[in-house]
């Protein structure tokens, strides 16, 4: 079959990749694209988010399965168009999407369907949202209500840092995304990352990993859209991951579905656990960026069958073939990453990394130019492997980033630090 994936990031690299281990696959177009994804597959320059231009593609290469793999595609109902156009496609409508798309959408859910979540208030005013914050105290979480590309979210240790979040947010610091703000009480535990596949009615879950957000180790500096990431994550025993299912997942879906909007495709659940509780910090509506990376490695060419399945309401007939195996992806990001940070810098290396079902190079923000890859963006490249155990995945991403030459870039050391140091 003729398969369109659309992004241009590391986690539509990682989707691609699987996709292209499938013998089902017999073309894959990738929209727009990066460098590394050109290297494998065809790369159509369009704007996925533009519903017209994504149905001409499809047109025109007899596109028979179309994967969404960013957010934002979703929110502006991409997923509507292509199936109104009779295009069998991966990823939730416009309606359903509103989970991530709105902060407040997904408490209002969690408060019909009794899900474990942070107590919460929302605000379209400055001074009630200050006054609230005064009132609770530090530290407090001061959420963008739309998207912000992940990173609307401030976790405040300071009452003066949640109140400048405020005058950020309200001041336009992240454009429509912060005309509205969550505020939420301030969860302890370990956070973890837990991703189910749904096609409307069977919610399947498909693997666990845990991100690194902070920009620098030990978990110091500035949020970030993550730089690392490893799976499975030790916190999400069977137990708690039963436990999410039964309080969190189902009756979220169930209320979905109860208010006409039933939720088909992959639905992230970012938590919080303490104690033997899982507590949903937030909801997304696609794979996460750095951790597909780590799932899709892991899954290999059943994703492909995985997602089919989930988008013609089969799930109910599928099951995940997980091997006991590992995996951790380091990403590699320009100096100065999440705030400005030079362009066109030239990667040296990458063409010598292994390219295997151990050992991957996700590309994210690349571009090939004269026989060279040049940096594009902010998080630039994933180095990802696989292994018997966390410690080989550790050792072996580790090696490929050792045998990058990029000057201009920087990665953590410490990623996977939570499960490695026990």
């Amino acid at each position: 079959m003729n398969i369109l994936i659309l992004g241009s990031g590391g986690r539509e690299h990682a989707l691609a990749w699987a996709v292209l281990q499938n013998p089902k696959c017999d073309k894959l177009i990738v929209a727009p694209g990066n460098g590394g994804i050109a290297q494998i597959a065809q790369c159509a320059a369009i704007n996925p988010d533009d519903s017209a231009a994504v149905l001409d593609l499809v047109a025109e290469e007899a596109v028979d399965f179309v994967i969404i793999g960013p957010e934002a595609p979703l929110a502006a109902g991409v997923a509507d168009a292509l199936r109104e156009a009779g295009i069998l496609t991966f990823g939730p409508s416009k309606a359903a999407a509103e989970l991530e798309a709105s902060k407040s959408f997904t408490k209002m859910i969690c408060d019909a369907s009794n899900a474990p979540t942070a107590a919460y208030a929302r605000f379209n005013e400055a001074d009630p949202a200050k006054a609230y914050i005064r009132e609770q105290g530090a530290p407090i979480v001061v959420k963008a209500d739309g998207l912000a590309a992940g990173k609307g979210v401030i976790v405040a240790m300071s009452e003066a840092e949640a109140l400048a979040a405020i005058d950020d947010m309200f001041g336009g610091a992240f454009g429509g995304a912060g005309a509205e703000v969550v505020i939420e009480e301030f969860l302890e535990g370990e956070e973890a990352s837990f991703f189910v596949l749904c096609d409307g009615e069977t919610a399947l879950p498909v693997g666990t990993a845990q991100d690194h957000k902070r920009a620098y180790d030990g978990d110091e500096g500035p949020n970030t859209g993550g730089m690392g990431a490893y799976s499975p994550a030790p916190v999400m025993s069977d137990a708690i991951v039963e436990k999410t299912m039964e309080e969190i997942i189902k009756p979220s879906m169930a209320e979905m579905a109860r208010r006409g909007t039933p939720f088909q495709g992959v639905l992230f659940a970012g938590l919080m656990v303490k104690d033997e509780q899982p507590k949903l910090i937030e909801y997304n509506v696609r794979f996460g960026d750095p951790e597909c990376q780590c799932l899709m490695l892991r899954l290999g060419a059943q994703a492909l069958d995985l997602m089919l399945a989930a988008a013609e309401g089969r799930l109910n007939e599928m099951s995940v073939n997980w091997a006991d195996d590992h995996a951790m992806t380091v990403v590699m990001a320009a100096n100065g990453y999440p705030g400005s940070y030079e362009k066109g810098t030239v990667i040296n290396g990458l063409d010598a990394l292994p390219e295997t079902s151990f050992e991957m190079c996700f590309h994210a923000g690349t571009k090939r130019e004269a026989g060279q890859f040049l940096a594009t963006g902010g998080r630039v490249i994933a180095l990802t492997a696989r292994g018997t155990s966390l410690q080989e995945a550790h050792a072996k991403a580790y090696a490929m980033v050792d045998a990058v030459y990029w000057p201009e870039g920087f990665n953590r050391s410490d990623i996977g630090w939570r499960a490695l140091k026990g």
